[in-house]
């Protein structure tokens, strides 16, 4: 099916690996006219995941390609790229993508490409962010939106949503509480991108024309 790309709105691909509840959102958002964009494209690693279902039933272009398939991490990449490529969108989001990127692919995407991480970065860079912000008896725990940079987790933040840790939560309990912060902030993140308000210059996030610190836009100053 051919769809005839709006040329007022922004066109996204999402890469996903999972459930896709943060692609939901995002599609949600769109579809309401929160994000002037359209989702044109999802991607999984992974073949029979929820995500995919998600888009079928959203009228969107979805395709698994799976890095089982490939023999090195940059052989992989090198297909995503070009996969992403034919869609040739504005802005590429991560939406619970589990794999590490290469530099290549980085590069190529430079300045249009979003992750979501569940922690208040820098803290807890990589898995198993809610267990170790329990096991580090924190009080609180979070999430960011960063721009994709070579550093795995690295890149400038954005945007953080703060949660409360409370002294019987589960690893599980914590969890859903990000997920519902995550489904606020990201679509907010990707509506500002959409604007043309937000961008990545050197290494750092500019929001409004003003240099974001290093915790990301204070939505709560």
């Amino acid at each position: 099916m051919t769809t005839t790309k709006d040329s007022t709105k922004k066109s996204i691909v999402v890469l996903i690996s999972g459930g896709g509840t943060n692609l939901q959102a995002i599609i949600d958002a769109c579809k309401l006219g929160e994000i002037p964009a359209d989702v044109v494209a999802v991607i999984s690693n992974k073949a029979n995941v929820y995500g995919l279902e998600r888009a079928t039933r959203a009228g969107i272009a979805n395709k698994v390609l799976s890095h089982k398939n490939f023999a090195t991490r940059e052989d992989y990449d090198q297909a995503l790229v070009a996969a992403i490529d034919e869609f040739n969108p504005d802005l590429v989001v991560l939406a619970g993508f589990m794999r590490i990127l290469t530099p290549y692919f980085v590069q190529h995407f430079s300045g249009k490409l979003l992750n979501i991480h569940p922690s208040l970065l820098p803290k807890y860079q990589g898995l198993n962010t809610h267990q170790r912000a329990i096991d580090a008896k924190d009080t609180e725990h979070g999430v960011s939106v960063h721009f994709v940079t070579e550093e795995l987790d690295g890149g400038p933040v954005i945007l953080q949503a703060k949660v409360p840790i409370f002294a019987q939560d589960t690893a599980d309990d914590l969890a859903s509480r990000v997920h519902e912060q995550e489904h606020r902030i990201y679509p907010l993140v990707i509506k500002w991108f959409c604007q043309g308000r937000l961008k990545m210059q050197n290494e750092q996030a500019i929001l409004d024309n003003n240099i974001l610190p290093a915790s990301g836009y204070a939505n709560d100053e």
